[in-house]
């Protein structure tokens, strides 16, 4: 266990905490999802339970423990519902704060302003990603509604492509998506069935 904690005390974070925390999210998380991050709440007053965010490769996890750490509170967002992210230094530390497309918010204080770097700088990435596939999304729902297709190789359009792909190849590239967040589980099973009713 403590080799897996090292990886997250790089900016002295502190290891009980730590544990504490990657101890319960781990029996939170989904196939192929993996905690990249997790910054530590560091208050002026003793604090024996501090609040925490834990960056996965789909998610930030907020995790807040109640009745003195013997339970915890956990408030998840998905990459893709996720608008922006910000931090506010101050002098005794910084603030995150989030932001969903649906204008939802969530903030953490107190953080060791390194820490708070560290969240920012992972969330960027991630929004610049998450962007990217909503443009594309809104891009090909554009086309749809206007009544054209996408061109896809030799101007297929997208079904006519995945008809003559091998229908076990496009539910592997469909898994690949639903299990980075892309899809969501609906649209997964949508697809799926459109290619099952077609073998």
């Amino acid at each position: 266990m403590i080799n897996d904690l090292k990886k997250f005390l790089n900016e002295e974070q502190d290891p009980k905490a730590v544990e504490k925390t990657l101890g319960r999210i781990n029996s939170l998380l989904t196939s192929n999802e993996q905690v990249e991050y997790i910054a530590v709440q560091k208050k002026p007053a003793i604090n024996f339970s501090p609040d925490c965010i834990a960056l996965t490769n789909k998610r930030i996890i907020f995790c807040k423990p109640k009745n003195f750490g013997l339970s915890m509170d956990f408030h998840d967002y998905n990459w893709k519902d996720i608008a922006d992210c910000h931090i506010k230094e101050g002098i005794i530390g910084s603030t995150f704060t989030m932001r969903t497309v649906r204008n939802l918010n969530n903030m953490m204080d107190y953080l060791p302003k390194n820490q708070a770097r560290k969240l920012y700088q992972f969330a960027q990435e991630r929004e610049e990603e998450m962007r990217e596939f909503r443009r594309q999304r809104e891009l090909e729902d554009k086309r749809a509604a206007a009544g054209g297709g996408i061109v896809v190789n030799n101007a297929q359009t997208p079904n006519e492509s995945l008809q003559q792909e091998d229908p076990f190849a496009v539910l592997q590239k469909l898994k690949a998506l639903l299990e980075n967040g892309i899809l969501s589980q609906e649209e997964f099973d949508n697809k799926k069935n459109e290619i099952l009713l077609r073998m």
